[in-house]
């Protein structure tokens, strides 16, 4: 059984095959990006789905929902690259990075969290394991995440690149399921997403990862208050939040950036149409 279910994609484009060539990693083919948001119609949503049901709704579930339809309607972001090809993944998951202590030392760590088939997943099912997940990695009670933080806190730090350069090739690269090894399967997922605005950051591109495959990052700032200009040219005061996102250019380019840029406005400006109607609620259009 291979690690991940994957069919090579054989038709891709000239441009697609010169980047390829160009760039052998994603240690250096990274485009920054940054997409302003405005907020206050899906954090109606939020407040009357969690006042309606009692479920605890956050930004980051439905960014989990969101990612999970952009990874349907943009595949391209959904792939994989191995020996110089692009393989299309068959299951789209959200990787989320979140921040937890170290119980013996107290230091702060990252460890992550990952929503496997966001595309299929409800609003409740998302929040549900979202949480769940949440509070096993920061209680330390994620057994496979501890064990592999223990295992690499073992290895010494002049070795610790060549171990995840290893892990990574027999993983994603020969697409070994070595779970017998000890190693999570698929652990990173399709597409990551941080969200720094719980830190109080407004704008943070993160890093790619080269061990992890992962082709596109995602990074939620923290919603400030801005003028914005209505079409009428009159200006209004708006909650607003920063994605910033960081891509491999192998990979993604300038019109699947805006495709996707298209997408978040869609659905976070119309949440009742695209999320859809909050359970006991009236339908109807927030305003």
């Amino acid at each position: 059984m291979p690690n991940v279910a994957l069919v090579h994609k054989a038709r891709i484009s000239s441009f697609r095959r010169l980047a390829l060539g160009t760039w052998r990693t994603t240690k250096n083919p990274t485009v920054y990006g940054t997409l302003r948001v405005e907020v206050d119609k899906v954090l109606a949503y939020i407040d009357e789905y969690r006042e309606k049901t009692g479920r605890r709704l956050s930004l980051t579930h439905l960014m989990a929902r969101v990612v999970g339809r952009m990874l349907v309607e943009m595949p391209d972001a959904n792939t994989v690259v191995r020996f110089g090809r692009i393989y299309q993944r068959q299951e789209a998951s959200v990787f989320f990075q979140v921040a937890m202590e170290d119980p013996e030392t107290g230091q702060i760590d990252l460890s992550g969290l990952i929503v496997r088939d966001a595309d299929k997943r409800s609003l409740p099912e998302i929040a549900d394991a979202f949480d769940k997940a949440a509070r096993d990695v920061r209680a330390g009670k994620d057994e496979e995440k501890e064990k592999t933080r223990k295992t690499l806190g073992k290895v010494p730090g002049w070795l610790i690149g060549f171990v995840l350069d290893l892990v990574s090739f027999l993983t994603y690269t020969l697409n070994f399921d070595m779970r017998w090894a000890g190693l999570p399967k698929d652990p990173f997922g399709s597409v990551m997403v941080t969200n720094v605005g719980s830190l109080g950051i407004e704008q943070a591109w993160a890093p790619l990862v080269p061990y992890s495959r992962v082709p596109l990052i995602i990074a939620m700032g923290a919603i400030v208050k801005e003028a914005v200009v209505n079409e009428d040219d009159t200006i209004r005061v708006a909650r607003c939040m920063r994605l910033c996102v960081t891509f491999d250019h192998r990979i993604l380019d300038g019109a699947h950036a805006a495709k996707m840029s298209k997408l978040v406005k869609q659905w976070f400006g119309d949440p009742y149409g695209f999320f859809g109607a909050i359970p006991g609620a009236a339908q109807g259009e927030l305003v």
